[in-house]
C-alpha cells in the first residue's frame, strides 16, 4: 500500500490506523530524505571498519584542529566545553533507577501484551526505557504492537487502566511474600512516578514494515523516532513530561550530528523548541569512547547523559580488534566493569559528563544494567541480591546517578542503594579532566590477564544459540542459563537482550579464527591448560550443548522450537563461527530469518548475506519478505 510517498506493507496502514495516523505518516513523509543520508553513514562505518582491518590499524583519537563532519563545530572546542549543551529537566533530575524492557509481547492480544507497560509504570523505577531495539521483538509487526502499547498507557485508555489495577495485585502479591510489604499503595497515582523514555533503534537497522518512495527500506531510527514523538508528545506536554529517547549503537560524532538534524527537524516540523526532545546517548561502541566530548557537543541542547553497559560494550571491542590476532578476550565472566579497558572506558565517560559546557550545564551518567531476576532457590537468590547491590554501590561510589534493571522485581532491591546516598545525582562532581595521550588511546583497549576454559566456552555457546531461538521467536527479552544449569535453582537465570548473542559469539570468534589458549585442565574433554581452542573443538562443543538444548524441557526450551527456530540459530551459529571475515552483526543474521521457520531458505538467505558482505561489504538489513 502506497501512502503519498512511502510503502507500508500489506494491510498494515489500515490494520494500525491509531499509530499510523495521517499526522504520523505527513512527519515520516516529510523526513524520509534522511533515509538516504543514514545509509550514507552506515556504508561508511563498515568502509572505516574494513580498511582498519585491512591496515591492522587501531582506532585512535580525532585530530584537536579538525572540524566535526556535518557540523561547525571544532574538535577542541568541543572538548574544551565550548558548545550549549542541555540542563536536566526536572523529571530526569533523579533516575536512581532506570528498568528496561519492551512494551509488547509476541503473538498476544492487546490486553494481554500492554501488561509490559503496566509492570513497568507500577514498578517504582524513577525511569523505564521502553526498548524498540536489543529487547523487542521483531516478528510479525511488533514494532506496530510497542508503539501502539506506548500510546494507549500514555492515553491512559481504559483498556490499559484495567491492566495496571489487575497487575498491581498480582506485584503486591509477590512484593508480599519476598519483602513482606506492598509496594504499591495507590495504583493510580503510582503510574505517575515513572518518567517514560523510548529507546529508538540504532543507525544500522532498518524496518522491516515501511519503504521509501525509492522502494529502500526505511531507516528503522527515522521511523522509531516519529511514530513514538508525533503520537505522544501532545500528551507528555500535558503532564509537564519530558519527551526522552535513548539512542543506541552510535560511533561517532558524524552519527551523532546526524541524529541531531534528525531530532531539530522533527522538532521544527512539529512546531517545538530546538532541544524540546531530550535524549541519553548509550555508549555501547568503542569509537563512541574515542569521541565522547565530540558526541555531547554534536548533540547540544537534546544531549541529557550517558549511560554505561557491558554487553554490547565488549563485542563493539572484540569486533574493532578483530585484525589483531593477539587480541583473545578471556571468558566472558571475567570482563567485569572493573576489568582493564572497561574500568578505562567508565570512567572517561564520567569524566565527558562531568565537563561542564559554556553556560555551567553537566550531564548524567547512568550505571549499568543489572539483570538477575530474583527467582531460584533462597540460597541462589540471596547470593545474586548480594552481588547486585553490590554492583550498584560501586556505581554510585565512582559517581553514577543510576543504574539499570531488566526486570521489575530488581527495582526496590537495587534502589535503596541511591535512597541511602539521598542526593538527587551526582552532576559535576569533580573528576580529572580528559587527556588525549597515546596511553589513553591504548589504555581503550587494554586486556589483563583472566581465565580462558572449556566451561566458559560451554556457556558462551549454549547462550549463544538460545539466544538466537528466542530471537527468531520473537523474544528478544529472554531469561537464559547455560543448559547445564538447567534444572540448578541456585544458578538464577539473566535477563538478556541481543547483545547477549553478539558478544557470546565474538568472543567464540576470536577463539577459533585466534588460537585461544585455554588456562585450565577440563577432565570431561581431556583439554589440559595451555592447548589452543581451535575448530574442531568448538565443533564438538556445539554438537554437545545443542544436544543438551534438544532434551531440555519446555520451560527452558520451547518444545516447539526444536525443530523449527532452533535449527535455524544453529545454523546461523555455525556460519558466523566458519567464517574467515567476522560478521559485523549477529541481528543481521537473525533479521533476515524472522517469521520463517524453514531451514533450507534461511540457509539460503543466511549464505545470501555472507557473499554479499565478503564482496564488497554490503549488510543486507532489509524484509526479504517485503519486497516491491
Amino acid at each position: 500500500m502506497t501512502d503519498k510517498h512511502l510503502l507500508i506493507r500489506d494491510s498494515l496502514k489500515d490494520k494500525y490506523s491509531d499509530i499510523l495516523t495521517p499526522e504520523v505518516l505527513s512527519a515520516l513523509t516529510a523526513l524520509s530524505h534522511f533515509n538516504g543520508t543514514i545509509k550514507e553513514v552506515m556504508a561508511s562505518r563498515i568502509q572505516r571498519r574494513s580498511e582498519r582491518q585491512k591496515k591492522k590499524e587501531k582506532i585512535g583519537f580525532l585530530d584537536p584542529d579538525s572540524r566535526i563532519p556535518r557540523t561547525d563545530l571544532k574538535v577542541s572546542d568541543a572538548r574544551a566545553g565550548r558548545f550549549t549543551g542541555a540542563e536536566i529537566p526536572h523529571d530526569l533530575q533523579r533516575q536512581w533507577i532506570q528498568g528496561t524492557g519492551p512494551a509488547a509481547k509476541p503473538n498476544a492480544p492487546v490486553e494481554n501484551s500492554i501488561r509490559n507497560v503496566a509492570y513497568a509504570l507500577l514498578s517504582g523505577a524513577d525511569g523505564w526505557m521502553f526498548d524498540g531495539e536489543d529487547a523487542l521483538g521483531q516478528i510479525s509487526s511488533m514494532s506496530l504492537d510497542n508503539q501502539r502499547n506506548l500510546k494507549l498507557a500514555i492515553r491512559r485508555d481504559p483498556l490499559f487502566l484495567k491492566a495496571a489495577e489487575k497487575v498491581a495485585t498480582q506485584m503486591n502479591e509477590w512484593a508480599g511474600e519476598f519483602f513482606g510489604r506492598n509496594i504499591i499503595d495507590n495504583w493510580k497515582e503510582q503510574l505517575d512516578f515513572t518518567t517514560i523514555i523510548f529507546r529508538a533503534r540504532g543507525l544500522h537497522l532498518d524496518d522491516r514494515h515501511i519503504r521509501d518512495a525509492n522502494g529502500n527500506a526505511m531507516a528503522a531510527s527515522i521511523v522509531d523516532t516519529v511514530l513514538y514523538v508525533t503520537n505522544n508528545y501532545e500528551e507528555l506536554q500535558k503532564r509537564d513530561a519530558s519527551i526522552v529517547l535513548y539512542l543506541p549503537k552510535i560511533q561517532t560524532a558524524e552519527e551523532a550530528a546526524v541524529w541531531n538534524e534528525l531530532l531539530t527537524a522533527l522538532e521544527n516540523y512539529l512546531g517545538l523548541h530546538t532541544g524540546t526532545i531530550k535524549v541519553y546517548v548509550l555508549v555501547e561502541q568503542l569509537e563512541a569512547t574515542y569521541q565522547l566530548m565530540e558526541i555531547r557537543a554534536v548533540l547540544g541542547k537534546h544531549f541529557a547523559g550517558y549511560n554505561t553497559g557491558r554487553w554490547d560494550y565488549i563485542n563493539s571491542v572484540a569486533d574493532a580488534m578483530a585484525w589483531d590476532e593477539n587480541f583473545i578476550h578471556p571468558n566472558i565472566e571475567d570482563v567485569t566493569m572493573t576489568y582493564g579497558y572497561m574500568r578505562i572506558y567508565e570512567d572517561r565517560v564520567r569524566r565527558a559528563v562531568n565537563t561542564p559546557d559554556m553556560n555551567g550545564n553537566y550531564a548524567l551518567w547512568q550505571g549499568g544494567m543489572e539483570p538477575n531476576i530474583p527467582v531460584g532457590s533462597p540460597e541462589g537468590v540471596s547470593a545474586g541480591m548480594k552481588k547486585a547491590v553490590a554492583g550498584a554501590e560501586r556505581e554510585q561510589r565512582e559517581g553514577a546517578s543510576g543504574k539499570w534493571v531488566a526486570h521489575w522485581k530488581m527495582v526496590h532491591i537495587v534502589r535503596p542503594v541511591w535512597e541511602k546516598a539521598g542526593e538527587a545525582n551526582q552532576l559535576g562532581r569533580t573528576f580529572p579532566a580528559l587527556s588525549y595521550t597515546k596511553n589513553d588511546a591504548n589504555d581503550l583497549i587494554l586486556l589483563e590477564p583472566a581465565s580462558t576454559t572449556i566451561r566458559g566456552a560451554r556457556n558462551l555457546l549454549s547462550v549463544a544459540l538460545q539466544y538466537g531461538n528466542a530471537f527468531l521467536q520473537g523474544m528478544q527479552a529472554a531469561a537464559l542459563k547455560p543448559a547445564d544449569f538447567f534444572g540448578n535453582d541456585d544458578i538464577l537465570y539473566l535477563m538478556e537482550d541481543m547483545a547477549t548473542g553478539e558478544i557470546r559469539l565474538s568472543i567464540l570468534w576470536e577463539w577459533i579464527h585466534k588460537g585461544a589458549t585455554l588456562t585450565v585442565d577440563d577432565p570431561e574433554t581431556g583439554i589440559k591448560a595451555g592447548d589452543i581452542f581451535d575448530s574442531s573443538l568448538f565443533d564438538r562443543l556445539l554438537k554437545e550443548e545443542y544436544q543438551k538444548l534438544l532434551g531440555a524441557d519446555d520451560r527452558d526450551v520451547h518444545d516447539n522450537s526444536k525443530d523449527t527456530t532452533l535449527p535455524i540459530s544453529r545454523e546461523i551459529v555455525l556460519t558466523y563461527m566458519n567464517s574467515e571475515i567476522k560478521p559485523p552483526w549477529f541481528i543481521d543474521l537473525l533479521n533476515i530469518n524472522l517469521d520463517n521457520e524453514d531451514l533450507d531458505l534461511a540457509r539460503n538467505r543466511i549464505s545470501q548475506y555472507m557473499k554479499a558482505f565478503a564482496k564488497d561489504g554490503t549488510r543486507i538489513t532489509e524484509n526479504l519478505d517485503f519486497q516491491v
